[in-house]
């Protein structure tokens, strides 16, 4: 299997490497693999940049099954590894039935919390440095405000983040490639994505916040790319001052009425 990348797609993963310092030499990556469109075109796309690269650089994938299914045909999955001659392996877990023990509330955070962990060890395991992992543009940009208007924060996940407890570094080399040009990319990786077994898919605030912005695009298409260079540091105008807590406000209410008696007294 002969593999290539159209030259759009190289120069928006190379630009992201480059301008975020995501890949140095010598790097050991271990991609976290689901087995979904966007893990797997960055497998691919990892094989085909690290035999052009001007550094060397090795790239290894696991997949943590989550155990919703335990009949899967993992085959499919090394098959698709050979091809592309990246070492993969099947971190087999009982993430699914911690998860929803408790019920469905917080169930996609601690299911996301317990299957980074799980990368990670594995990748600690193998001597990797560096987790990849196949963030998209949509995907921040969808996270952005997620943040904004779930948890009042201007916040959204970095290129590249540095995990002191692991001493782990995550980097995201698609974050500049938008997600109907991953979709599009299995034309030519050849691989079909299987459908997330997940219950809770489709199902979440995410999706929600997805259909919001793709709503808004179909009116103005500058509303995606406005929201995502509002998430760029040189981006931010006039803010309100930090919101004050009960206590300081307190004293400062306390201040505000002293005065304003020793203003009379005097």
């Amino acid at each position: 299997m002969r593999l290539s990348l159209p030259r759009t797609y190289v120069k928006k993963i190379w630009r992201a490497i480059v301008e975020f310092d995501l890949i140095q030499a010598n790097d050991r990556i271990m991609i976290g693999f689901s087995g979904g469109k966007d893990s797997s075109f960055l497998a691919y796309a990892l094989s085909v940049l690290k035999k052009s690269a001007p550094i060397p650089f090795e790239v290894e994938a696991v997949h943590i099954d989550l155990g919703f299914n335990p009949d899967f045909d993992f085959g499919r999955f090394y098959k698709f590894f050979e091809q592309i001659e990246i070492p993969f392996h099947v971190e087999h877990t009982r993430i699914q039935e911690i998860v929803f023990s408790k019920g469905e509330k917080s169930a996609c955070a601690r299911c996301a919390y317990f299957r980074r962990g799980a990368v990670n060890s594995y990748a600690k395991e193998r001597g990797c440095n560096k987790v990849a992992y196949a963030h998209h543009y949509d995907d921040a940009v969808e996270t952005f405000l997620l943040s904004i208007l779930y948890s009042g924060q201007v916040s959204t996940f970095l290129p590249r983040t540095y995990l002191t407890e692991s001493k782990l570094t995550v980097i995201r080399p698609l974050v500049y490639l938008r997600e109907k040009e991953i979709r599009e990319a299995k034309k030519f990786t050849g691989y079909e994505p299987i459908i997330s077994p997940c219950p809770m898919d489709g199902c979440t605030k995410r999706a929600e916040v997805k259909n919001l912005i793709r709503q808004l695009t179909r009116k103005n298409k500058m509303v995606f790319y406005n929201v995502a260079a509002a998430m760029c540091e040189n981006s931010i105008g006039d803010m309100w001052p930090k919101r004050l807590t009960g206590e300081e406000f307190a004293a400062k209410m306390k201040e505000f009425w002293s005065l304003k008696y020793s203003d009379l007294e005097d």
